[in-house]
């Protein structure tokens, strides 16, 4: 074999491994490659191993089957003209049977996605209030996605999902928001504070109500015990010394509690000092002040008694 040979050998040996290697492909998982044959479409290459005619066919595109996202920032007004600005997060998916639509229907399906996104946006966020937009975004997706699954069935892409990701109004607006906010709440707060006044109040009073009816429950049954004591004082009395009155041993019992009442004042540290005429001679006037008033209580008793015998008889 010759030189010449050897070389003509050797290059076709080159041009047939790089013929072989030009008719091979090797497509990912989840990954579809347009096959063009001299510029016409030929055919899908699916995941896997694939052949092609080398320098006449060629990879014309990939369409990439996983489910995609789009995020479109849309700035729009509000029914209450108020400017806000909506980023909306499409999730879309290449329709297996629409492989040739979702290639050649379209020549960015990106911006013609985001086209009807802007569109429908714009539509339905005018209809409302401001503070309908943050609670009804859920609608206003759901509106989008049905009219955006519409119009993009027909060239091969299925809308997965569409969310409306962020609200942001126009900084003016949120710092009025923030105002409106805190004044409510302040308000709500001053309510809460004299609510809890008032019942702070109440329930004072309350106590201080019951307090008085105890303590003059308390009075009242200790009045009740001391007229006992001196009902049983004044029996004790008369058993056992049969000559004396009820007079003397109201005396008696009288010169007793003034005595206990000046033992009383006496042992209470708390007490300042209290200035009492407090000797023999004012003990006996304390007694026959005593014993007057106990001579005139009995005459008006023998006056009230005759008064009503005489009535009594009249009247007879």
């Amino acid at each position: 074999m010759s030189e010449s040979d050897i070389v003509l050998y050797s290059v076709l040996g080159v041009v047939g491994l790089v013929l072989i290697l030009k008719s091979v492909i090797l497509v990912n998982e989840k990954t579809v490659y347009v096959i063009q044959r001299l510029g016409k479409f030929q055919r899908m290459g699916h995941a896997g191993f694939g052949l092609i005619l080398p320098f006449i066919d060629r990879k014309a595109g990939v369409i990439n089957l996983r489910v995609q996202q789009l995020d479109v920032d849309v700035e729009t007004k509000t029914h209450d003209d108020v400017f806000v600005h909506l980023r909306v997060s499409v999730q879309f998916q290449v329709m297996s049977n629409k492989l040739w639509e979702a290639h050649y229907a379209l020549d960015n399906h990106r911006h013609q996605i985001a086209s009807y996104i802007f569109d429908d946006v714009r539509a339905e966020v005018p209809k409302l209030i401001l503070d309908d937009v943050f609670a009804k975004k859920e609608d206003i997706a759901t509106a989008v996605r049905q009219n955006l699954a519409d119009s993009m069935d027909d060239y091969g892409y299925s809308i997965v999902k569409t969310l409306i990701t962020d609200i942001d109004p126009d900084s003016h607006v949120k710092e009025s928001m923030n105002r409106i906010n805190a004044a409510k709440r302040d308000k709500e707060a001053t309510m809460e504070e004299a609510e809890a006044s008032k019942i702070r109040i109440v329930k004072a009073a309350e106590a201080d109500a019951e307090s008085k009816r105890l303590s003059g429950e308390g009075i009242a049954q200790q009045r009740l015990e001391i007229v006992r004591g001196f009902k049983e004082s004044v029996e004790d009395f008369q058993k056992s010394l049969k000559n004396i009155t009820h007079e003397e041993v109201m005396q008696f019992v009288l010169l007793t509690q003034y005595f206990d009442t000046l033992n009383n004042i006496g042992s209470n540290g708390k007490n300042s000092s209290i200035l009492i005429p407090h000797s023999p001679s004012a003990m006996a006037d304390f007694q026959q002040q005593i014993i007057n008033g106990t001579l005139i209580g009995s005459t008006l008793k023998d006056g009230i008694e005759k008064a009503k015998g005489g009535s009594i008889s009249n009247d007879e």
